[in-house]
């Protein structure tokens, strides 16, 4: 334990809070605006910090870290432009709800504020992070460092939680201020259910026969609670972000199958859907045409979520797994439901299978042989790309509701940053990337932090040689005019080899399993380059989330 008179910088107190947190690696750029606190990490040697090659792959980075492993994620970055470069990486994390605390540098005290076009000033920093952060808090005094940093940490992590912004002077940061004898972590309470609100929902589902659970990520800490009522004879569903709540090999689940005239149809028959953590995102629900069922119930720790998007019979706000676990004790014993019902839902999901495997054409070669492969604990990361919104979004089957990344805020390009913030928190299990050429060269730098971390990735990269996407909206919609969507590429064999990583090139389905196979019991970074370009289209044409299209 520290002595009393022993004097430590504002900075070193941001590595031990980190240590006291238990925040096992941060990401970040460094620079002449964080460097006390970098400096700090790295001579106490407690906590792993990865270099990003860019601000905007090192909030990816956090965001992935935050959600892999259910804990508080941190990245640094300098002040002005380089808090600026991680907006768009902040926008995703929002829209993920992760825990994620970003400390950025800011310039001195007595210049702030004051448009002098100090070096690296942002005369509006606070403002520009407050439209991308849940909050933001500025330490303008040392004394008060160790208070902002818990207030901003419990902020994080209360739900629904988010990144939150920490600006600190450099000047603030080189303080010299005595050192805590201890750093205490505020405790995060779940929010409390109201019992009327919960009373009122175990009423509804006893006189419903054929209820289902859309489970969305706010969800993913109930699992336990989720599948109990699955058994009970509950339908399932999931979002995106809630998949593997209930293992998507239930039976009568449709797991992330979420959208389409057979969920359609499901709901026609469901006499109750109780939507829990989601809030039914726009491309996956036709932009909000999908027709749910006409009694619905909501549970969510956000008020906004009451009738934010459809209109709801009851809304509860309370903790998921309170709700769910109340629910399940309530009906051990009598709920009696359908079973022509739970017969449906197995009907239309094998439906959607099949819909599913027609589409993709050879390449449902492929995704057998990536699922009989892939083991069943890693973690299944996806860039935006036809591959992901044809079958890496649902059609996969995951190991656990932390298995899962992906970029739902729609940006592309973040899946080889995020890759490397969640084979960070990974534990050793393998992470699978699944991405496209264009999305991909949008941080390829982060190709490079990969392999100085010798992170465990195998790269699946499906490569059409441009926007693959855009070209087939461009073919829908504009009169095939290809205009911008077709990229010059580089060989990513000689990229690979150039930084010492393996690559391996399928440009027949023939040799995928064996290029797989050698990928994944690599213990390192490796690449797995599907040209499809050689190999040619899926059956099926992606041109975008549907919006009106029921057929």
């Amino acid at each position: 334990m520290p002595s009393e008179s022993e004097k430590i910088t504002v900075g070193e107190l941001v590595a031990r809070f980190l240590e006291a947190y238990g925040v096992r690696a941060a990401f970040g750029v460094i620079s002449i605006h964080n460097m006390p606190i970098l400096d700090a990490i790295g001579k106490r040697g407690k906590t792993r910090f990865v270099p990003a090659r860019g601000e905007a792959g090192a909030l990816n980075m956090a965001d992935a870290f935050a959600r892999v492993t259910n804990s508080l994620g941190a990245a640094f970055t300098s002040t002005g432009t380089a808090a600026g470069n991680a907006a768009g990486a902040m926008v995703e994390a929002t829209t993920a709800g992760s825990p994620v605390l970003h400390v950025t540098g800011q310039i001195e005290t007595k210049h702030i504020g004051r448009d002098r076009a100090y070096i690296h000033e942002a005369p509006a920093q606070a403002e520009m992070l407050s439209a991308v952060s849940k909050a933001v808090y500025t330490i303008m005094t040392p004394h008060e460092a160790l208070h902002v940093l818990q207030q901003a940490a419990r902020e994080a992590l209360t739900a629904p939680r988010g990144p939150v912004s920490i600006e600190i002077p450099i000047d603030v940061q080189q303080s010299m201020i005595d050192s805590p004898k201890s750093i205490s972590l505020w405790p995060v309470e779940p929010a409390s259910a109201d019992a009327a609100g919960v009373a009122k929902l175990v009423e509804q589902v006893r006189s419903a026969k054929r209820p289902m659970l859309l489970l969305g990520g706010g969800a993913r800490g109930a699992s336990s609670e989720a599948t109990r009522l699955a058994t009970l004879g509950f339908g399932i569903v999931t979002s995106t972000n809630g998949r593997a709540v209930v293992a998507e090999d239930t039976s009568h689940s449709l797991g992330a199958f979420n959208v389409g005239i057979e969920v359609e149809s499901v709901y026609s028959d469901c006499d109750l859907l109780v939507v829990v953590g989601s809030r039914l995102r726009g491309n996956e629900t036709w932009t909000y045409k999908l027709k749910l069922p006409t009694n619905i119930a909501v549970v969510d720790v956000d008020p906004r979520a009451d009738g934010r998007v459809y209109r709801n019979a009851h809304f509860v706000r309370g903790d998921s797994r309170h709700v769910l676990g109340e629910l399940a004790d309530q009906l051990e014993g009598v709920f009696k439901p359908d079973p022509a019902f739970l017969n449906k839902i197995e009907a239309a999901k094998a439906s959607m299978v099949d819909k599913v495997r027609t589409g993709l054409g050879p390449y449902s070669r492929l995704v057998d042989d990536l699922q009989r492969q892939m083991p069943a604990d890693a973690l299944w990361v996806r860039d935006v790309t036809i591959s992901n919104s044809m079958w890496g979004n649902r059609y996969l089957t995951i190991g656990g509701p932390y298995n899962s990344v992906h970029a739902l805020g729609g940006g592309i390009g973040q899946g080889m940053p995020m890759a490397v913030g969640a084979a960070t928190g990974a534990n050793a299990r393998k992470t699978v990337l699944l991405t496209g050429d264009g999305g991909f060269c949008l941080c390829l730098g982060e190709l490079f932090t990969a392999a100085d971390e010798n992170s465990n990735i195998t790269i699946l990269m499906m490569n059409d040689a441009g926007y693959g996407v855009i070209r087939n909206i461009q073919d829908d919609k504009y009169g095939e005019r290809h205009y911008f969507s077709n990229l010059q590429m580089p060989d990513f064999s000689k990229v690979c080899d150039s930084i010492g990583m393996k690559h391996h090139r399928v440009e027949s389905l023939d040799v995928f399993a064996e290029a797989l196979e050698e990928s994944l019991s690599f213990d390192g970074p490796s690449m797995v380059e599907i040209d499809m370009t050689k190999i040619g289209p899926y059956t099926a044409k992606f041109a975008g989330p549907p919006t009106t299209n029921r057929h």
